[in-house]
């Protein structure tokens, strides 16, 4: 019998304060904030690489940025001039609709690749090498399969956590009742040790699901008090950003945004989806950024008030698909205009400097 799926009590009391809050953000009416004002920030867009295709997400092997192209299947390292060398084409990936070659995460031993391979997404994992001109990869490893895929919804975005865990996000692949499925890997937050064994932690023995209840998160970051936060597709009504907690219930698809409702956890901020579609998430400078695709735009929410939000760069660069912190402290944005749904630019995509 699998084990009941846990409920904690702390989450009750985030879920209703969240609420809340959102009640106070939607009305407008939250003192001393906007939703969605208008920012003053204007970003320097120094150009870090442009003449990507399809780039999905950057990880660093020490300085160097390493860059995913979904369809291309291509795993890209760029020298401080912004010119890129491969450093892989993997085989076995599907490239078609939203899967592909996805998101990427990098430690000091590995680089780990969210794929689409057939009927299922898989993590893998990359030994790194001393190659002659910078870093290189061993062959590919399995690290976890199983994770179901489809044309949408296959969520990949890959982090490690500020307690050295692996983290993926997962979507719900078309089948939405999967992620209340706690046996499903599908609509789910998943953690594990960095060789694929399943922390003793974890909420539920001998599984890797953290959190459930997502249709298609692709960010996860964490605030310096170790408060992991996720972005995440919405369908027709309201995408979310929320807090995770160990084996929350994050409602999809028995409700989509804030629904007041105590099995579930709430949102702590929700936007429609054509104002948003957010994607990739960093924390920076006492804020999460947020990359949005349909909102074309960069969204900052405080840490300090995780009610309030403005837009940064709204349509000046694009389509948006990750934000990341550099070594060097910048924020750097990827541009996703070459990725079938949006009007590529001369020079898309594009790798720039927002702070």
């Amino acid at each position: 019998m699998p084990q009941p799926w846990p409920r904690p009590a702390q989450m009750r009391r985030l879920s209703a304060l969240a609420a809340g809050c959102l009640a106070i953000v939607l009305l407008g009416g939250c003192a001393g904030t906007q939703s969605d004002a208008p920012g003053t920030f204007e970003p320097s867009r120094d150009v870090i690489a442009s003449g990507l295709e399809t780039p999905w997400s950057i990880a660093f092997i020490a300085s160097t940025p390493i860059v995913s192209e979904r369809d291309r299947r291509r795993i890209l390292a760029l020298d401080t001039a912004g010119a890129t060398s491969e450093l892989a084409t993997i085989a076995g990936v599907g490239a078609g609709g939203e899967g592909g070659l996805l998101g990427l995460a990098a430690n000091e031993r590995a680089l780990y690749a969210y794929v689409t391979a057939g009927d299922e997404n898989r993590i893998l994992r990359f030994a790194l090498l001393d190659g002659d001109d910078g870093p290189a990869l061993g062959d590919p490893d399995v690290v976890l399969d199983g994770i179901p895929a489809a044309g949408t919804h296959n969520g990949g975005r890959l982090a490690f956590g500020p307690d050295g865990m692996l983290y993926a996000t997962t979507g719900d692949a078309g089948v939405p009742s999967a992620a209340q499925d706690p046996d499903s890997l599908a609509g789910k937050i998943l953690r594990m040790e960095p060789d694929g064994t399943l922390p003793a932690d974890n909420p539920v023995e001998g599984s890797p699901v953290w959190s459930l209840g997502h249709r298609n998160p692709q960010g996860i970051a964490w605030a310096p008090d170790g408060t992991m936060l996720a972005s995440e597709f919405g369908q027709n009504t309201w995408d979310e950003l929320n807090v995770i907690e160990p084996g929350g219930n994050y409602g999809w698809p028995e409700v989509e945004g804030a629904a007041e409702d105590p099995e579930f956890v709430d949102p702590v901020q929700q936007w429609q989806p054509a104002d948003a579609s957010p994607s990739g998430i960093a924390v920076h400078d006492g804020s999460v950024w947020i990359a949005n695709l349909r909102g074309e735009s960069i969204r900052e929410v405080p840490l300090n008030d995780l009610t309030a939000s403005k837009l940064h760069d709204a349509g000046a660069l694009g389509r948006m698909r990750d934000v990341v912190v550099a070594p060097s402290g910048e924020l750097w944005a990827v541009t996703n205009n070459t990725d079938g749904r949006g009007a590529p630019r001369d020079g898309d995509d594009r790798i720039v400097v927002l702070q």
